[in-house]
């Protein structure tokens, strides 16, 4: 989850970009909006994962990812989206909630913690506690075993074999179930890792070093393809 300042009065806008997660974005005091190729929406959004969207904002807002391959990822896709690209938030479901999360930011100190427990409330609410059908248990093999090893040279290869597959029935597989290509998801685990590391206060250098990027700006560069900003603006928020 992160909070965007205002920076004067001029508007904070991001370039088109894709990333393989759903997008909620809550207003705690600002205003925006959100593009795709079919449509916007001003305020309170949810963008469905590897949608081209642009994101233009003045004023504080929080932005939560969440998985899609999650069980409360699966069933917002199912609930709110229902095939669309874009939706606006249904503020009815979660009002109290992002109460809680504009009080819990505006406080002298912020509590990380406090603000992750309100988010994860945000996401569960959402999704609501419908039984949902998570993917194919080989592919979750998959994800867990490189998850695992971001670090470290991993493929398609062994990962098949941990899930007792093919590479390329693996391959077949992992494409129907998560909407990516196997290779596209280990770059998109990469990011949120390094995008996690940098949150404790580490360099981007060594955040990416650690996610397993080659070098600083082949983290950049990717960054700022999934998101639209430079990757060094984490350091800032």
């Amino acid at each position: 989850m992160e909070a965007l300042p205002a920076r004067g009065s001029a508007s904070n806008m991001t370039a088109f970009h894709a990333h393989h997660a759903i997008q909620i974005t809550l207003s705690l005091g600002g205003h925006f909006e959100f593009r795709t190729i079919d449509g916007s929406v001003a305020g309170d959004a949810v963008v469905a994962p590897d949608v081209e969207h642009l994101f233009e904002a003045n004023g504080h807002v929080a932005v939560l990812f969440v998985e899609p391959e999650s069980k409360s990822g699966r069933a917002i896709l199912r609930t709110i989206l229902d095939g669309a690209t874009l939706r606006s938030v249904p503020l009815e479901k979660v009002a109290d909630l992002v109460g809680q999360l504009k009080q819990a930011s505006r406080k002298s100190s912020v509590n990380e913690r406090e603000l992750e427990t309100i988010g994860r409330s945000l996401i569960e609410r959402l999704g609501g506690v419908d039984a949902v059908t998570l993917p194919d248990a080989r592919v979750r093999k998959m994800i867990d075993h490189v998850a695992a090893r971001l670090d470290d040279a991993v493929s398609l290869g062994s990962a098949a074999r941990i899930a007792g597959l093919s590479p390329s029935r693996a391959r077949h597989l992992f494409v129907e179930q998560t909407g990516l290509p196997f290779r596209s998801y280990l770059l998109w685990l990469r990011i949120t890792k390094a995008v996690a590391i940098m949150a404790t206060g580490t360099t981007l250098t060594e955040a990416a070093h650690e996610a397993g990027f080659a070098d600083s700006a082949h983290f950049s560069r990717t960054f700022r393809r999934m998101f639209g900003i430079p990757a060094a603006a984490l350091q800032l928020t």
